[in-house]
């Protein structure tokens, strides 16, 4: 059986993802949905083991250092260039962080989660294999020069629910978000 490879993103209506390295709604905190994020990669389905997040090279450094690495989860960066300091695990690619993940790290690893950037997504969701985009649907527009692909109705459907991901309408400091699951459709 393959392992089913999670991501997790929050999108602007346009699919925008990022400013300037920063969220698109920074300085502004959603802090329910930072909960969130924090809850369903850091939270593993076996006990005694760790998920993993995977991540590009920006988006390791869009995270504040003093929260480099992410806490309780084992933290691989895609780079072709020196690794960055406090990784725990360095990758070229993502074919490459997930054969990682099941050779040296199949002891460890429990649910893998990649966190962005763009590219990353989207290589995740014209790949094979099965899928789970975990989408914060935020309902206002901000200013964003970095995008998630669109999700391809094709290729996956979203899921009416989910286990631990809220489905009522979420709103905090003025700023309405939903969260939706999909998976990605066996052809």
């Amino acid at each position: 059986m393959s392992r089913v490879v999670n991501a997790i993103v929050a999108v602007c209506p346009d699919l925008g993802i990022g400013m300037n390295g920063d969220l698109p709604w920074h300085p502004i905190r959603l802090n329910k949905e930072f909960v969130h994020f924090r809850k369903m990669t850091s939270t593993p389905s076996v006990n005694g083991k760790q998920n993993v997040v995977i991540m590009g090279r920006k988006t390791w450094f869009s995270i504040p250092e003093r929260n480099r690495p992410l806490a309780n989860r084992i933290n691989i960066v895609l780079s072709r260039r020196e690794p960055p300091a406090g990784a725990h695990h360095l990758a070229r690619d993502l074919p490459s962080a997930l054969r990682l993940v099941d050779s040296e790290l199949a002891e460890q690893a429990d649910q893998v989660w990649v966190i962005g950037g763009s590219s990353l997504y989207q290589e995740l969701m014209e790949g094979t294999g099965t899928t789970r985009l975990f989408v914060t649907r935020i309902l206002k527009q901000f200013e964003c020069d970095t995008f998630l692909p669109e999700i391809n109705p094709a290729r996956y459907r979203r899921l009416p629910q989910f286990p631990g991901v809220a489905q009522e309408l979420q709103e905090e400091e003025g700023i309405q978000y939903r969260f939706q699951v999909y998976e990605s459709i066996e052809h």
